[in-house]
């Protein structure tokens, strides 16, 4: 499967396209990097997103691992505008289940950052975050979504 990482303030990404779709990204610098149109877009798009340029991924996605139920899951978190949250259980009200099962799926989410995870909060404070750096990378997401200072810490304490 063709690969291309980038440099981003989290560190090294890396995207993986299969087919027509980008289905993963990682954490790391990939050893072989293929340059195809889609990963050039999605490289360039996640780039604009650091710079504070784009608000909405347009890259074709097919997450890796998708089952009927983190699909749903996923589609419900994709369709949180940014500088947005959601909760847990806000999230089980649109695609099923349990806040508890909305977080599994979303420790399952192979696309952070294009499927916005880190846009769930718990009811009471942050949630979890299990991709790489833990809570640390959410709040820099979050904080990158959030332009108003006074909301950001307001979001970042709870």
């Amino acid at each position: 499967m063709p690969q291309l990482s980038l440099h981003s303030p989290l560190g090294a990404l890396t995207l993986t396209q299969e087919q027509d779709s980008i289905v993963a990204l990682d954490w790391g610098w990939a050893g072989e990097q293929d340059r195809t149109a889609l990963l050039d877009q999605a490289r360039s798009e996640l780039q604009a997103y650091f710079d504070g340029e784009l608000r909405r991924f347009t890259v074709t996605l097919a997450p890796a691992g998708a089952t009927a139920y983190r699909s749903r899951v996923w589609t419900a978190l994709s369709a949180i505008p940014y500088g947005e949250t959601r909760t847990y259980q806000q999230i089980a009200l649109i695609a099923g289940g349990s806040a508890r099962s909305v977080g599994q799926a979303n420790r399952f989410n192979p696309l952070p950052i294009l499927v916005p995870c880190h846009r769930v909060l718990a009811t009471t404070h942050l949630g979890g975050f299990s991709m790489q750096g833990g809570l640390e990378t959410k709040r820099f997401l979050l904080a990158l979504e959030t332009p108003d200072p006074a909301q950001s810490s307001r979001r970042l304490t709870a």
